[in-house]
């Protein structure tokens, strides 16, 4: 899988994180799916509980179904796991991700052998982990959602000290997030405040904002994915369904096609077919005789385009007819003195 993001691609990322809720086959499974849809990528999160999290820590407030350390315990892989769902990634053909809470997950991700690495937002200001995933040479996603402009300029700062692969994702921590607090604004921001490239974690319930993102310059795009909305979990109600994301691929393909073919307003010979039919020219309205002055009463704009252009009509008036014209005739420059 390459380590870089291509130019003039956007690179789609499933978000499975930990949709899979703990069922190594639900994950392959997830995996099946999201490559079906046609995405470059599919993101889980490796969390080891004893590493990152106090057993008395609070679960965040959309999802209250049990305590995180006993959830990150339930749900989470050996490093065999790990890496039988990366092979399962190659074969796939899609990119392996995982976003690393703690160092230890990023010691384990190496041993897997991922080949990009994102930073959730919740990491953002956890400068130590920034420091050791930077110091690993891979190219790094940078989330942003929960930071400050000054959070947020000391991890890009602390990531620059070993390499230039970043790319800073707008993202707006709510589940699901209102259209209003997506922040395109803010992107366009990031792209102009640190030079780098851009992207979007969009937590909306459509893809609306992601097709949105595209059109202004996004070169990655980030979507939770689900089997269902209705399965159990932190992610899975606001996720996006296989139809969904599969949708949202081809719109984002599509977007990719349009931006990369500008249209020459000024070269119109594709239409040459269409404006013999649906454009007008000049016709007679009634029998003309030779040596008539034209007028409105005499010459109209009728179908089909082949004629003397309707655009030719005040400049045609006031002309003498040089013979004979049968009414319903389209003039040619024949009929003009």
């Amino acid at each position: 899988m390459t380590n870089r993001i291509e130019k003039n691609r956007i690179k789609i990322i499933a978000e499975i994180g930990s949709v899979h809720d703990g069922s190594l086959g639900n994950a392959r499974k997830l995996i099946e799916a999201a490559a079906s849809c046609g995405v470059d990528a599919v993101k889980f999160q490796t969390h080891l509980a004893e590493a990152e999290t106090l057993p008395d820590a609070p679960m965040p407030p959309y999802f209250k179904g049990e305590p995180r350390f006993e959830y990150f315990n339930r749900t989470g892989f050996s490093l065999a796991e790990w890496r039988g769902l990366k092979q399962h990634c190659d074969a796939n053909k899609v990119e392996f991700l995982s976003s690393p809470f703690s160092s230890e997950a990023v010691d384990l991700l190496e041993q897997v052998g991922i080949s990009t690495y994102k930073i959730p937002s919740g990491e953002v200001s956890n400068l130590p982990l920034l420091e050791r995933v930077a110091q690993t040479g891979k190219p790094v996603l940078l989330s942003s959602g929960m930071s400050s402009w000054a959070e947020l300029d000391k991890a890009v700062e602390t990531i620059r000290q070993s390499h230039e692969q970043i790319v800073v994702m707008q993202c707006t921590s709510e589940y699901p997030c209102p259209y209003e607090q997506v922040g395109l604004n803010v992107m366009l921001q990031m792209k102009e405040r640190y030079g780098l490239p851009v992207g979007l974690s969009d937590h909306t319930l459509t893809s609306y904002a992601s097709f949105a993102a595209a059109c202004l310059g996004a070169q990655v795009l980030e979507k939770h994915f689900t089997f269902s909305r209705l399965m159990y979990g932190s992610d899975a109600p606001h996720s996006l369904e296989p139809d969904e994301l599969r949708d949202l691929v081809q719109g984002v393909r599509a977007i990719e096609a349009m931006l990369a073919s500008p249209v020459d307003k000024s070269d119109v010979s594709g239409f040459s077919e269409m404006k013999r039919i649906f454009e007008k020219s000049l016709v007679s309205l009634c029998d003309i005789p030779a040596g008539a002055e034209l007028t409105s009463e005499l010459v109209g704009i009728k179908k089909p385009g082949t004629g003397i252009p309707a655009a030719r009509f005040n400049e045609v008036l006031g002309k003498k007819a040089a013979r004979a014209i049968p009414a319903g005739r389209l003039l040619s420059e024949e009929d003009l003195a």
